[in-house]
């Protein structure tokens, strides 16, 4: 072989060499990096829960099997891994174990949608290859590293929905080739660095639901890529900068939900791809500028929820691209413009609650999509367009309280696509059987306060869907229609104050789902019907000022849910029936101005009763003393009856006026502030005449005898004292104390309370709080409570406990949880409440499937219920009562999800000098300000804690950060879809009404100063 030839050969030797030796260092570098990925998925908590992983197995056989065979991960031509996909894995774990050396050619990764826990480590950032990056969904807490800046090849950032705190790093303007950039749903703070303004290739920026402040910086406007900025849902302030207006390719600008102020720059117009402009819930001033006219490709405007004044410029018609146009709740006046009917595309339009004046243009409703139309809250007069439901798919027409006069155009009769109707508080004419007709999907209207006449139509009976039928305050006449009497589906019929006639037949039983029944103000006549009894569900009855005659059916004892009565202004005779003494949930009874006669029963088991009038009528006979047990009660009158006898000793009387005591011909008081005639000494026992003398005897010996038995009571207790004590245990279980159950009458044992919770078995235990443990224990009698077991006795809890016996024993109320007995023994401390089946509100809030099942209705009832009880115990008390810890956690609720307060061991009887405190009681987040800091309580606290519960049980978790927000920053307004908890549709008109007044006062509640919070007497009569 010649030199050449062996050259050659070796150079090809060498050359196979190589490639075979680069082959195994390739196939060791990638085992090693499979390798890598086992020894971090060994650290997962739950490595059998992912049947997606079983497959990470390495094959001996095929080194590089895990490129194709493993779930998520995928590698380059070399086998190196460069893709690791893992989303909706259902992994729990923590990057604290990432192998982030072993794979340095990481190019996209997706851990989205699992559980990793902890913090994000700085080490990502050296993954420099990175071009997708997505840890959204999971619970990482921390702060975003500021190393991630290094990843100057990274298109997509996505941390969304994590609780990553802490500012946004200004390292983030290094990422120059990121085209995404989405850390929205987290609780980051500070301002948005200015440092994104080098973001050049950006296309869509989402920060929306943090806690970011400060302005909008102005350098966003350099981002001529962008397309897709929202910034909602923070706490930002200052202008919104001009500079915005250079964003030519922007469609999507969401700013609503901060602090903005100052006027709508006229800029914005200048923005021609925008297809939506959402400001609302601001504090934007100013008029709305005509420029906004500009954007021709605008289909939602959102400016609600602002303080905007002027007239709303007539360029905004010229935006025939619009189908969602919302100025509701501004200072508009003006007239709506006529160029509105240029909107044939539009699908909701929203005025509501400005100035605005004069008629209703025709246009206004010229679009065929047309589904809601919301005027209300205006000055709007004249008739309502013919063209109102000309499309044919509206389905919410609220008018009310304009001026709106006149017949009611026909295209409304024959707007079958109507759902939810209000004509209010207007001036509305016509005869209304024929001004209406019949809606198939209609399941509200309200026609009260206007002038129509005429009688009622049966066609109401074949809009099969309706649910509220409300015409009161008109002028409508004749008897009520027997069609009314089959919609079995009503749960609300106010036809109050008109001129109806006739007689109320049995066929009323049938509409059994009726919660509020409202006729009064009318001219029925004849008997109530006893069909009422059917109506189980009710709660609200008034048939007052009619001409009703005969007695009061004893059958209305059938309505156990029944909380408003009243039936004055009748011709009803005869007695108060017995029956009406298990209207256990009855807070307010008018039987006012008839002819009732006899005697007033015994009315003690009415519980909840707050007001009883029984004024104008025949009632003889002295007032029972059984009215000492109404301890809810705070307003009573009984004036012109031909009562007789002494007052009983409860503040309804003694606070009762002149007024309402008058008329009647024998009463007397010896504490009475109305001047009643003292009442006569009857007792036996002193008698002046004949028995002189023995009365001496008897008034030297009874002294003398007392105090031989003190004394025989003094040795006997020091002999006690000497002898050994047994056990504790025997001593205290074998005296046998009883513990009186209220409610039912009878006693129970401590034993039996030991024997039912097996000695306080943690089996039994139903909830934990700062002075004790509750356990469920059912008795012998067939009741069952909740036993509060206080936690070994000290002199704090022993206060604590006398505190919660003293609160509870003095209030009764339906919506504060009941307490049945107590004990106090040197072994057990308890208290025994009536058992809420539901448990806490607080509970129930965190079960989803539990939230779903808590609907808005039942939440407002909740709200409401707590604001009765708060109300009576600081204003309808001789000695208020403040809670001090009004939170979730201590509102119960029973199977029917009403409402009762809970655990008054930190509440205390309000005197004039004891406003301050030694100690913070109170549960974290609901405390307000001056009790945290300055020791100092009111009833203002419960009012504070109030504001916030009502925040909490619409968002249905608690605000947090929020509080403070609205503590510090009076003023600001919220907007309900901003807070609405995302577990329930949207609340239809009539409830977001309801809830939006409590969002209203919830951050009234929420002032810093005890002295802008409203009362809860404010409050409650809101909330009536």
């Amino acid at each position: 072989m010649g030199f050449v030839e062996k050259n050659a050969y070796d150079l090809h030797f060498i050359f196979i060499i190589t490639i075979i030796l680069g082959s195994s260092i390739a196939v060791s570098a990638t085992i090693s990096e499979a390798n890598a990925l086992l020894k971090w998925k060994s650290t997962f908590t739950n490595q059998t829960s992912s049947s997606k992983l079983s497959s990470w197995v390495i094959n001996t056989n095929i080194n590089t099997s895990f490129c194709t065979r493993w779930y998520g991960v995928s590698c380059d031509q070399l086998g190196s891994i460069i893709r690791l996909n893992l989303t909706d894995t259902s992994i729990e774990g923590t990057f604290q174990y990432f192998p982030f050396s072993s794979l340095p050619n990481l190019a996209y990764v997706d851990l989205s949608m699992n559980r990793f826990s902890g913090t994000i480590p700085p080490q990502f950032g050296n993954l420099t290859k990175l071009i997708y990056f997505d840890l959204s969904i999971n619970q990482l807490t921390g702060e975003i590293p500021p190393e991630l800046g290094k990843l100057r090849n990274l298109e997509t950032l996505h941390l969304v929905k994590n609780q990553l705190n802490g500012s946004i790093p200004s390292e983030i303007g290094l990422l120059t080739s990121v085209r995404e950039i989405a850390l929205y749903d987290n609780i980051l703070s500070g301002p948005i660095p200015s440092s994104i303004g080098n973001l050049s290739n950006l296309v869509n920026l989402y920060l929306f639901i943090n806690s970011l402040s400060g302005p909008v910086p102005s350098e966003i406007g350099n981002l001529a890529n962008l397309v897709e900025l929202c910034l909602d849902r923070n706490s930002m302030t200052g202008h919104i900068p001009s500079s915005l207006g250079k964003l030519k390719n922007l469609t999507l600008l969401n700013l609503f939900e901060n602090k903005l102020s100052g006027e709508i720059p006229p800029e914005i117009g200048d923005m021609t791809s925008l297809d939506s402009l959402t400001l609302h819930t601001n504090n934007l001033t100013g008029s709305i500028p005509p420029s906004l006219g500009n954007l021709k490709n605008l289909t939602v405007l959102h400016l609600y929820l602002n303080h905007l004044t002027g007239v709303i410029p007539p360029e905004l018609g010229n935006i025939e691209t619009m189908t969602d146009l919302e100025l509701s709740q501004n200072k508009l006046t003006g007239s709506v413009p006529h160029s509105f009917g240029n909107f044939t595309k539009l699908q909701f339009l929203f005025l509501r609650e400005n100035m605005l004046s004069g008629p209703i243009p025709s246009g206004v409703a010229n679009s065929s999509e047309l589904i809601v139309l919301q005027l209300d809250t205006n000055k709007f007069t004249g008739f309502l367009p013919d063209t109102i439901c000309n499309g044919g798919k509206l389905e919410n027409l609220t008018l009310d309280d304009n001026h709106l006069e006149g017949p009611i155009p026909k295209s409304v009769r024959d707007c079958k696509s109507l759902m939810r109707a209000r004509f209010t508080g207007n001036r509305f004419t016509g005869d209304v059987s024929e001004a209406f007709g019949v809606y198939p999907h209609l399941d509200f209207i309200d026609l009260s306060h206007n002038k129509f006449h005429g009688r009622i139509s049966g066609n109401w009976d074949k809009s099969r869907k309706l649910l509220y039928l409300i015409m009161s305050n008109n002028n409508i006449t004749g008897p009520i229609p027997p069609e009314i009497w089959r919609m079995t589906q009503l749960g609300e019929l106010d036809l109050s104050t008109n001129n109806l006639t006739g007689v109320l037949p049995e066929a009323i039983g049938n509409l059994t789902a009726l919660t509020r029944l409202k006729l009064n103000g009318n001219q029925f006549s004849g008997r109530i019907p006893e069909g009422i009894r059917f109506l189980t569900k009710l709660e609200y009855l008034d048939l007052s000022s009619n001409r009703f005659s005969s007695n009061i059916p004893q059958t209305l004892n059938s309505l156990p849910n029944l909380h408003y009565m009243n039936l004055s202004r009748n011709k009803l005779e005869e007695r108060i029936p017995m029956g009406l003494t298990k209207l256990i949930q009855l807070s307010n009874l008018d039987l006012s101005h008839n002819k009732l006669n006899g005697e007033i029963p015994p009315l003690s088991s009415l519980e909840s009763l707050e007001k009883l009038d029984l004024s104008y009528n025949n009632l003889s006979g002295q007032i029972l003393p059984s009215f000492k047990d109404m301890k809810a009660l705070i307003y009573i009158d009984i004036s012109n009856n031909n009562l007789e006898g002494p007052l009983p000793d409860i503040p309804a009387f003694g606070n009762a006026t002149a007024k309402a005591l008058k008329g009647n011909r024998g009463l007397c008081s010896n504490a009475s502030k109305q001047r009643l005639k003292p009442c006569p000494v009857t007792s036996a026992a002193i008698k002046k005449s004949k028995k002189k003398d023995g009365n001496l005897v008897v008034w030297i010996l009874v002294p003398i005898l007392g105090a031989l038995v003190v004394l025989s009571g003094t040795f006997t207790y020091y002999l006690k004292k000497r002898k050994p004590r047994r056990t504790e245990d025997k001593s205290d279980s074998e005296k046998g104390e009883s513990l009186s159950i209220f409610s039912s009458g009878g006693k129970v044992k401590y034993q039996e309370i030991i024997k039912s919770t097996k000695d306080f078995d943690p089996r039994y235990l139903i909830g934990t709080g700062g002075h004790g443990k509750v356990y469920k224990a059912k008795l012998s009698l067939g009741t069952t409570v909740a036993v509060k077991k206080l936690h070994e006795t000290t002199e704090i809890t022993k206060q604590d406990f006398l505190n919660e016996v003293r609160a509870l024993t003095e209030i009764r109320h339906r919506n504060v949880v009941k307490l049945f007995g107590y004990c106090s023994f040197r072994r057990h401390t308890f208290l025994i409440y009536e058992y809420m089946e539901k448990g806490s509100l607080r509970k129930v809030l965190s079960s989803d499937d539990e939230a779903k099942r808590l609907d808005w209705v039942k939440r407002i009832n909740i709200v409401k219920g707590v604001a009765y009880a708060l109300s009576y115990m600081h204003h309808d008390r001789s000695s208020p009562i403040v809670h001090r810890d009004i939170s979730s956690g201590n509102i119960l609720l029973g199977n029917d999800y009403e409402p009762k307060i809970s655990d008054f061991g930190t509440a205390k009887l309000l005197k004039t000098d004891s406003s301050n405190w030694s100690a913070v009681a109170g549960t974290y987040g609901y405390v307000a300000p001056e009790l945290a800091y300055a020791m100092r309580v009111t009833e203002k606290s419960d009012v504070y804690s109030f504001g916030v519960l009502m925040l909490e049980v619409i968002k249905g978790k608690h605000p947090g950060d929020l509080v403070s927000t609205l503590s510090s920053s009076p003023g600001t307004t919220l907007s309900l879809r901003s807070i609405s908890d995302e577990r329930l549709r949207m609340p239809e008109a009539e409830i977001r009404d309801e809830l939006l007044k409590m969002v209203k006062v919830a951050v009234l509640c929420l002032q810093a100063n005890p002295q802008f919070r409203p009362t809860m007497m404010t409050i409650a009569a809101e909330f009536s």
